[in-house]
């Protein structure tokens, strides 16, 4: 509630509400009093094994993937960091290339991870992407064709501003044909539930996820890859996870990521549908307004729209829609507080007075008509004053 009134939110990139049937499960674990550390070889421990373990089974198979491929995380951003980190450093203790090709549009995680391997010496290449955000798998063909170290391409499924979404088959087999041996790592954190996601059918080595982006908990995540896959974990303490991720697994947590992973994979169609719809009329209202829109048109996760309004900052429009009761937000949570414009637009080539022009906003099948009514009707009282008030001066550019 906010200021006695219910807030509308329609920023479901940054998290969404627990599932309430993801909560029941969660409430009914806590009830039980026979669980205990699931790496403890009594009765106890190993109650609490079965759930973990149930819990791996359920994101395997929403993803077609094998269980023992399946390593929980604190959530997208650790693996995220496992992907790309401990492959990187495990091709290089093997003697393997271990250079990472990447693009300027990745999430944070991705992104601070490739700029780690570069200060440790590895390669770090960044594909070309066009003014909405598209990225020309020829182009990771010749990326690689043009340079033998590098030995992972970390690509998303679905870009976390813009809602772009990817077409992974075609990113795996132009890489594959330059050279086989490579491996594919992709961030499907804001692709799951939105598109179809599937491991085997991409034919990806890693992919990312994480629980509160479809209704789970915060605090949870995984990253799905081969079973014999080399990772270099990123920290030390305990053979959990079977060595890759140390520390006793969150139990309570584990079990509702398990849950919802498998209800976001049964019902995506139906929640794309919903999300769609609403993120046509959202679409017709803002250009009447005479949004900008940033990203690709017609490949989409179907929820997400980034928009801009000219001589409007984007964070002064936020705030005054956070006072009329509506989350939005600038773009990525992870980089909230940051004074540079966002990353993602500068790489489509937006100037940083115009960068900092943009909104995003993100619905889900929650989401009602009323509610983008409403949004546009406060956008429409909410813009004439933040022109008035000029541009904000930011000591970073």
């Amino acid at each position: 509630m906010l200021y006695g009134r219910a807030v509308i939110d329609l920023d479901h990139n940054a998290t969404t509400p627990l599932d309430p049937r993801v909560r029941e499960a969660m409430v009914e674990l806590l009830a039980r009093d026979d669980l205990g550390n699931p790496s403890s070889r009594h009765r106890r421990g190993q109650a609490a094994r079965e759930v973990v373990e149930a819990a791996r089974r359920r994101v395997a198979q929403a993803l077609g993937a094998e269980a023992l491929g399946v390593t929980f995380t604190s959530g997208g951003t650790e693996a995220d960091d496992l992907a790309v980190l401990g492959v990187a450093r495990a091709l290089r203790a093997a003697g393997q290339p271990a250079g990472v090709l990447t693009s300027p549009l990745e999430h944070p995680a991705v992104r601070g991870s490739a700029a780690r391997l570069a200060d440790e010496g590895i390669p770090v290449a960044e594909l070309p992407v066009d003014e909405q955000g598209r990225i020309d798998p020829t182009a990771v063909a010749e990326a690689l064709r043009a340079d033998p170290r590098l030995g992972l391409v970390s690509l998303a499924a679905a870009n976390h501003e813009l809602g772009n979404a990817y077409d992974l088959p075609a990113f795996v087999a132009a890489a594959r044909e330059v050279r086989p041996q490579v491996l594919v790592h992709t961030d499907a954190v804001q692709a799951l539930g939105k598109v179809p996601v599937s491991f085997a059918a991409w034919g990806v080595d890693l992919l990312s996820l994480s629980a509160h982006k479809l209704g789970g908990p915060a605090g949870v995540g995984a990253l799905v890859h081969h079973r014999s896959l080399r990772l270099r974990p990123l920290f030390a303490g305990g053979q959990q996870e079977r060595g890759r991720r140390p520390g006793t697994e969150a139990t309570v947590l584990v079990h509702g990521l398990g849950h919802a992973v498998a209800l976001a994979g049964a019902e995506q169609p139906r929640r794309r549908a919903r999300a769609e719809a609403l993120r046509q009329r959202l679409l017709e209202g803002l250009g009447a307004l005479g949004a900008r829109i940033h990203g690709d048109p017609v490949q989409h996760t179907g929820n997400t729209i980034n928009a801009a309004f000219e001589g409007c900052d984007g964070e002064l429009v936020m705030m005054s829609l956070d006072l009329a009761g509506f989350a939005v937000s600038t773009g990525a949570a992870c980089s909230s507080g940051s004074p540079s414009p966002s990353p993602v637009l500068r790489a489509l080539g937006q100037p940083p007075a115009r960068a900092r022009e943009a909104l995003r906003l993100s619905l889900s099948a929650s989401n009602t008509a009323a509610e983008i009514d409403a949004l546009l009707a406060a956008l429409a009282e909410i813009l004439p004053r933040v022109r008035e008030a000029g541009p904000v001066v930011r000591s970073a550019s």
